[in-house]
């Protein structure tokens, strides 16, 4: 196991945040959430003990663990609480100027100048955002997903500036700390798995959009027809139709290709608050947990 890092940081405690924070302190990290505010540092807290409850019941996890898991946990509002970090992971909102922000404030709190600081983006530049640090050369993506417990994959991207030094660290991080599997990618939208899946969502979007077929016919035909676990439209409430949108937009400004531009309808459901599963409806509907 790789004790170089044993400290870490998150910023953000949403779904995706909350999970990264689950897996590292099942991997006995001391880990420090840092949410925008009290109360959302307390949203993060219970998303995260729900998750592990869950895991418990479903036998995936003994009591003990999970016990010992919350204990490594710290979730606050002031990111001056993550100052002697040696690797903090953002993991806000798919937006490039909120995470330029918290970036820039990272270089100035990470005391730790040989720190990593990383990003969860799924399709934003990782030059950018380094770019807004005076140490781009510690900075790289740890793409994680959803949900982050269940699956194995991350996805480490490396920028121009990013050292050897620190992709090999990150590799033993993923690798031999966290116990899931690293793909490399470049620095460029959508990476190597949303360059791929998101442009299958949008056509999934764009033939029940057009009345070709339903949501559930579309789901069903790609399940029992092509055997996969999960439907694009299922799938894409999963993800969130927001971090969809984001994507999609992250790609079609890199590379302004038609396939990447989100649907009217995508744009209309994000507009309405009709995110997927997270808000209870999307292109299916979903009870509360």
């Amino acid at each position: 196991m790789s004790t170089s890092i044993r400290r870490i940081g998150i910023v953000g405690g949403g779904q995706m945040g909350a999970g990264i924070a689950e897996v590292c302190a099942r991997a006995g990290l001391d880990t420090v959430v840092c949410e925008a505010d009290a109360a959302t540092a307390r949203a993060a807290r219970e998303r995260v003990a729900v998750s592990l409850e869950r895991a418990v019941q479903r036998g995936k996890l003994d009591r003990l663990s999970a016990e010992d898991a919350q204990a490594r946990l710290l979730f606050t509002g002031d990111l001056e609480d993550l100052a002697d970090r040696q690797l903090v992971i953002e993991a806000v909102v798919e937006n490039a100027e909120a995470k330029i922000e918290i970036f820039t404030a990272l270089d100035k709190i990470v005391e730790d100048h040989e720190a990593v600081l990383a990003t969860n983006t799924s399709a934003i530049p990782v030059m950018r955002l380094g770019m807004a640090t005076g140490r781009a050369d510690r900075v790289l993506g740890l793409h994680f997903f959803n949900p982050v417990p269940v699956l194995p994959l991350v996805e480490i991207v490396t920028s121009l500036h990013t050292s050897a030094e620190v992709t090999s660290l990150a590799q033993e991080f993923v690798r031999d700390t966290l116990g899931k599997t690293a793909i490399h990618s470049q620095d460029r939208a959508g990476f190597v798995v949303n360059a791929l899946l998101v442009p299958y969502l949008l056509s999934a979007v764009r033939m029940a959009e057009s009345g070709f077929a339903t949501a559930t016919d579309i789901d069903d035909g790609m399940v029992l027809g092509c055997a996969h676990p999960m439907g694009p439209l299922k799938l894409a409430d999963l993800i969130g139709l927001d971090t969809v949108a984001a994507i999609a937009d992250s790609l079609y400004d890199e590379f302004k290709e038609p396939l990447y531009a989100p649907p009217p309808l995508l744009q209309r459901m994000v507009q309405a608050g009709l995110l997927g599963r997270k808000t209870g409806r999307g292109f299916h509907m979903y009870g509360r947990d």
